[in-house]
């Protein structure tokens, strides 16, 4: 047996078994995809280097650590330096809104959950 695991200990829901979750995110992994295809279109190394992650964690990152990668994701629109400034905003702020509603998403579910 491995150390460490508990078959009785309670454990966090599956990413599938919370559709809003799943589908905020997944939402925000296609616009992330979109992008950073544009940023490598481009040419602009900077932000498809910072955008790379994103896209595959958006997509299969459980809902415990999905938090902490919006945000990180969202660092891309600061005051001074933003991804606003490198690219249009009709890929900006899809982006963002998605973040935006994957992080309330994520709120009202921890909310209800504790």
């Amino acid at each position: 047996m491995t150390a460490g695991f508990d078959p009785d200990a309670e454990r966090s829901p599956a990413r599938h078994e919370i559709p809003r979750i799943d589908e905020a995110a997944l939402e925000a992994a296609r616009l992330a995809d979109r992008l950073l295809a544009a940023a490598r279109d481009v040419g602009v190394v900077r932000w498809a280097t910072f955008l790379a992650p994103f896209p595959e964690r958006l997509r299969d990152e459980e809902p415990a650590a999905l938090r902490k990668t919006a945000l990180a994701a969202r660092a891309a629109f600061g005051p001074r330096d933003s991804i606003r400034d490198a690219f249009s905003d009709d890929l900006t702020l899809p982006f963002l809104a998605a973040l935006d509603r994957l992080l309330k998403v994520l709120a009202r579910y921890r909310m209800h959950a504790d």
